[in-house]
Formats: C-alpha cells, structure tokens, sequence
C-alpha cells in the first residue's frame, strides 16, 4: 500500500498547491526519458547555502541538456524561500528545496523537440543531518564498481544507476556504496567522497566521470583556511582503502567521516582530525555564507 502524501507545499509550473494534488502530464519527457534536472538547496534555519553556487550547477545541467532555464536567480530564490517558510510552520528547523526542470512535455519520440516549455517543479522537505553517534563514531560504507553513464558531471534526475548502487548499501546495512571506475575512485551513490593521507585532502578531479558537488569548492576553501592541503587527482582503490581518513560529503550529510568500508577499518578506526577540523569550519561557514 502507497503511503499518504503530504500536505505540504509545492510548486509546479507557476502555482503552490499540496503536494498530493499536483499533476503533470504522463508525455512529459522527465517522466519518459528521465529528461530533465534537479537542484538540491540546503537552508539552515530557513537560510540557504550557498544559494549561487548550487544556482550555477543547474545553470550547468540545463545548458548540457540545452533545456532552456526557466527562471532567473531571483525567482528561484522566490519560490525557494515560500516552501521553506511552508516547512517552517510545519516544524522543520532545517528544510532541504528540490527543484527539478524537465524538456516538458511531447509525443514520445527520443530525438529532443525545439521550442518546448520546461515543467518546473519544486518541493520542500526536512533536512535530517548526521546524528551525533554518527559524527561521533563514523559510518560504514561498501564499495562498487562504477557502472553509470558517463556523464556524471550532469545532475541528471535519470538516477537509476545511483539507485541500484544506493541499494548495495542498504543490503549490507551501510551507509553508502563508494564506486571505482578502472581502479580509480569515482564518488559514492549520493556523495562525493574524500580521502586523507598524510594530512592531504585527495578527491577525484572535475571531469564527467563525477558529479562536482557543491561542496568540492567548498571543502577547497576550508582547507585553505586550515592550512590542510589538497589536491584533485585520480585516486585509486587501494589509497582509498589504506587511507588514514575517508569522508563523504553532500548537501545533507556535511562532511562525515568513514570509519569502515568492506568491513574493514578505515585508519584507526575512529574518526580523525582532519574530518573534525573541516565539519567545524563547515559550521561556520553555514552561519556566514547562507542567506
């Protein structure tokens, strides 16, 4: 049995309405071809982070799929702080805003149709962050070979390769499935992942092999604030597995640290400083930088 939607906000092509009453159409490319983007805003407190940033990888999404942006910044802060407040009065201290821009709607037909209207929809949903036992002892990942497409740069709402990998890690009670493409590190389902050795922050660079979260330049900075150093460069499973740290980063999970993946210890174990140091300074960034 469907579980009840809620009652909560939505939009859709210019209207607020519940979200269980909203409709589109069963020929809208999204629904057929998994054609179309998403955006995921993280607001603190009903204050968004970094707002133009995450606006500047839809903006991305949409030029690649040649889909045509709908909004300008301001509208989309418009309608993103109206659900934000819907959460508010619904009990939610911190609210993750999806948005999502497909081709719209057409005869099913795969070649891509001129002059459409895109469908715009947006919703707003509690953000539920790390609990402290997880930030405090870490969390368990499996690992995958990487057989997405090959073009992960895309935040694409065509996830169904991030699904079944999601699923390796539910089926093992862990947190997330850390991926290999060739040997090398590419990300996590829904996570980009981060490796420390020798007090260097390693990641994958920005390429199509790897969805650039918002957060790669955000973990940049905060490691220039610390001093840390850090470096985007192909990173290959055994750095990975021998890593004095591994830690997952995304709109909803901050930066958290692995403690174990296989089975097996990451470093000692226990979570490091390097993880701890970046989470802090992630905190103030949230209190400076959302608006």
């Amino acid at each position: 049995m469907n579980a009840p939607l809620p009652d909560s906000l939505c939009y859709l092509n210019g209207t607020f309405s519940p979200l269980g009453e909203a409709k589109v159409s069963v020929l809208d490319r999204g629904f057929i071809f998994g054609d179309g983007v998403y955006e995921v805003l993280p607001a603190y407190e009903g204050r968004i982070f970094r707002f133009a940033q995450h606006m500047a990888r839809l903006e991305r999404s949409l030029r690649e799929l040649r889909i045509p942006s709908p909004h300008s910044r301001d509208e989309w802060l418009a309608i993103a702080r109206r659900l934000i407040a819907d959460q508010q009065a619904r009990g939610a201290r911190h609210q993750l805003i999806y948005l999502q821009v497909t081709r719209g709607v057409a005869l099913r037909d795969h070649a891509m149709p001129p002059d459409l209207t895109p469908t715009v929809f947006a919703m707003g949903s509690e953000m539920k962050l790390p609990t402290p036992a997880q930030r405090e002892q870490g969390v368990s990942c499996v690992t995958a070979d990487d057989f997405r497409w090959r073009k992960a740069h895309i935040k694409s709402t065509s996830l169904l390769g991030s699904v079944l990998a999601r699923q390796i890690s539910v089926d093992a009670g862990a947190v997330e499935t850390i991926m290999f493409r060739d040997g090398f590190l590419s990300e996590a389902a829904a996570s980009n992942v981060w490796v420390v050795r020798g007090g260097v922050v390693m990641g994958p660079p920005k390429d199509n092999l790897v969805l650039e979260g918002v957060r790669y330049g955000l973990i940049e900075e905060l490691c220039g604030q610390a001093g840390i150093g850090f470096e985007l460069r192909r990173v290959t499973r055994d750095e990975v597995l021998t890593a004095d740290e591994v830690m997952l980063s995304s709109a909803g999970k901050e930066v958290l640290p692995v403690t174990t993946i296989d089975g097996q210890p990451v470093g000692t174990g226990k979570p490091g400083p390097v993880c701890a140091r970046l989470h802090a300074l992630y905190q103030q960034a949230v209190a400076e930088q959302s608006v």
